[in-house]
């Protein structure tokens, strides 16, 4: 397995398509691309689309392939996850899909104010003990609201019902509009070919009954965001059948 990782992390830095700062290069400092990725990337002025804990990448290819007019920037700090979406990409020449190895922390480093379009989360650790670290807590909205557009949409896929009411509160807390709010995305009856795409671990999720939720929402930029203060239930999404293969092995969490 370490071998293996170490050929995918040797392999990455020979893609084009895979931008892996230095911590030097984005710590505290700009980074070369913020507010260039449409002009030194994409050569285009289309649409930036990022996906916050990109993971594969599953759903930052299918996007592309879907939405050639737009450009879409996976985001995730696993590289030995990335590279099989930046190796799929490669493979099938989608000149718009860029992947970004780095922590979301420091997203201000590397996008300019307005230069996202559009922020997908999919499946995201809930991070139930850690508000702080939750990708749709203030503190994240907080450095969204300094890289999106006005008019800018964030989606969120999740298994989690934790992370679903959470979020619901932080909408209903801060008067954050949503676009669609589900409990049930595959069985509410909402068609929709983006929101039909599903990744390997969700395919699975499905498969042993868990119910997708869906939340589309918008922020304003300029208002200052306030945690809720409500208890959320807990849920099991630590617990040992999350982590199963088809085959009831556990696997890692990787």
């Amino acid at each position: 397995m370490a071998k293996n990782k170490l050929a995918k992390f040797a392999e990455m830095d020979t893609l084009s398509n895979v931008f892996q700062p230095r911590h030097e290069e984005i710590f505290r400092t700009d980074y070369k691309l913020k507010g260039k990725w449409n002009a030194g990337v994409f050569r285009n002025n289309h649409p930036v689309i990022l996906e916050i804990g990109c993971g594969k990448g599953e759903y930052t290819v299918e996007l592309a392939k879907l939405f050639p007019e737009k450009n879409f920037i996976g985001l995730d700090i696993k590289g030995a996850r990335m590279w099989k979406g930046a190796k799929m990409a490669a493979a099938e020449n989608l000149s718009n899909v860029a992947f970004l190895r780095m922590y979301a922390e420091l997203l201000e480093s590397a996008f300019a104010p307005e230069e996202v379009a559009e922020i997908w989360i999919t499946f995201p650790d809930p991070q139930m003990s850690k508000a702080r670290k939750r990708l749709t807590g203030t503190r994240f909205l907080s450095l969204y609201q300094k890289i999106l557009r006005p008019d800018a949409l964030i989606h969120l896929k999740t298994d989690s019902p934790f992370l679903y009411a959470y979020t619901a509160e932080v909408l209903k807390t801060n008067h954050l509009p949503a676009t669609i709010q589900t409990e049930d995305l595959y069985g509410c009856g909402y068609e929709n070919k983006i929101l039909g795409i599903k990744t390997f671990y969700e395919k699975q999720w499905l498969s042993r009954g868990k119910k997708i939720k869906y939340i589309c929402f918008s922020l304003n930029n300029t208002v200052p965001l306030t945690e809720p203060d409500t208890e959320i239930e807990k849920d099991d999404y630590h617990s040992e059948t999350r982590f199963m293969n088809t085959d009831g092995y556990l696997r890692n969490n990787q």
